[in-house]
């Protein structure tokens, strides 16, 4: 159902990576945590929801964005999947195009790939939000710091270190959340359900209370209430600290560093917090522009369901069981199913028989779609990526994808 949630508790997120990253995994992790998955699936049986291309089971590697929702803190998260492989950047691109932020999963032992570059930059032309997940840390030659080194050099970006692994390897037990200045630590054998948090350990914290003080230094670079307190050698909360890594992370004066092994199931949880709090909601955008076709004026739409209907596809798939399906992003307006849109590209005016709700393979039928939200349209004859759907009576262009 769409519109369980108002816009500023909805996330429209991409997890973006180089193909062995862990980034299908990942995802996986996160159905299964926020409870759309019964049963992990893992990408080497074969049975990853999210690569649900016969074609991708048998290679292992995501090739079409499939979108899927799901839930966490009361908050909606709209995750679009994007494949991680060379030979599908176009396919990034038109992803990248509709996320309002992006979360960068990172191989523990490689750092940063090829491939992780060319979306980043993809990713900073588009001016996406995103965090990044050093993943693998159970792996043999698994080393923190030297991937955060890659990130730093061969990205260029403002690393807040927001998180510090206890142990790496066999020996990863879990994370130092520099925020809280507390430890969490996985021992159960229930899947990475449960946690403890406990005191930072002895050997561990002059490391955390270095790289805590490295984190408000960068965020009193540009957060006036953190400079203030640093400077008047105030306390500095966690509250303070959350509102200023969130507006960091927004306007990209930083990008925040998370870790954990998605596989062994440890820091999901603490990701998908992270997520809700710093990644940016529809709301936080500035209105989407587009051209008015008869007269070719540039226009402005609000991010709110009062303005007229404009959304933009970005994706076109068969489905087996209904046929084509339309992705498309709305940015502005509500439309019920059954109601007539105008493709502004071909001027042909369509009737959208059924709205779907997608999780990966999975559907559910919606009676009306509003801002900020990604659906999948059937019926709609004559789409392509990049056209605009619109009403009728306020026809609007939203830019085509340049490839």
């Amino acid at each position: 159902m769409a519109n369980r949630h108002p816009l500023e508790r909805t996330r429209n997120i991409g997890i973006m990576a180089h193909i062995d990253a862990g980034k299908t995994t990942t995802t996986e992790r996160i159905l299964y945590y926020t409870g759309v998955n019964y049963k992990i699936g893992e990408v080497h049986e074969g049975t990853a929801t999210m690569d649900w291309m016969e074609q991708e089971q048998e290679r292992g590697i995501t090739i079409t964005s499939a979108a899927t929702s799901c839930f966490w803190n009361d908050h909606r998260i709209n995750i679009i999947d994007t494949p991680g492989h060379v030979d599908f950047t176009v396919e990034v691109e038109r992803s990248l195009r509709v996320l309002d932020g992006a979360i960068a999963v990172f191989d523990g032992v490689a750092g940063v790939e090829p491939q992780t570059e060319t979306v980043w930059r993809q990713a900073d032309r588009h001016n996406v939000p995103r965090m990044c997940f050093i993943n693998k840390m159970d792996r043999t030659g698994a080393d923190f710091f030297f991937v955060l080194g890659t990130i730093k050099e061969r990205l260029g970006c403002k690393a807040a270190v927001i998180q510090l692994p206890i142990g790496a390897e066999a020996d990863f037990a879990g994370i130092i959340d520099l925020v809280t200045m507390k430890a969490l630590v996985w021992e159960g054998e229930d899947l990475g359900a449960s946690w403890n948090e406990v005191e930072i350990p002895d050997d561990l914290k002059s490391q955390a209370d270095e790289y805590r003080a490295e984190l408000v230094d960068l965020l009193a670079e540009f957060d006036e209430n953190i400079l203030e307190k640093f400077v008047g050698e105030e306390e500095i909360t966690i509250e303070d600290l959350k509102t200023a890594i969130r507006q960091g992370t927004l306007s990209g004066d930083c990008v925040p560093i998370l870790t954990g092994t998605a596989f062994k199931n440890k820091g999901v949880q603490p990701l998908l917090d992270s997520v809700v709090e710093y990644l940016p909601s529809p709301l936080d955008l500035p209105p989407v522009e587009g051209v008015e076709p008869r007269s070719e004026e540039v226009t402005k739409r609000a991010v709110s369901d009062d303005e007229p209907f404009a959304a933009l596809a970005f994706k076109i798939m068969t489905d087996p069981h209904v046929g084509k399906l339309t992705y498309f992003r709305v940015y502005s307006g509500t439309l019920e199913k059954g109601a007539t849109v105008l493709n502004t590209r071909s001027s042909s005016k369509e009737r959208i028989g059924r709205i779907l709700e997608m999780h990966a393979n999975d559907r559910e039928d919606l009676d009306i779609v509003r801002t900020g939200d990604i659906v999948a349209g059937v019926g709609i004859k004559d789409s392509k990526t990049g056209d605009t759907l619109c009403s009728p009576d306020h026809p609007l262009i939203l830019e085509q994808f340049d490839f």
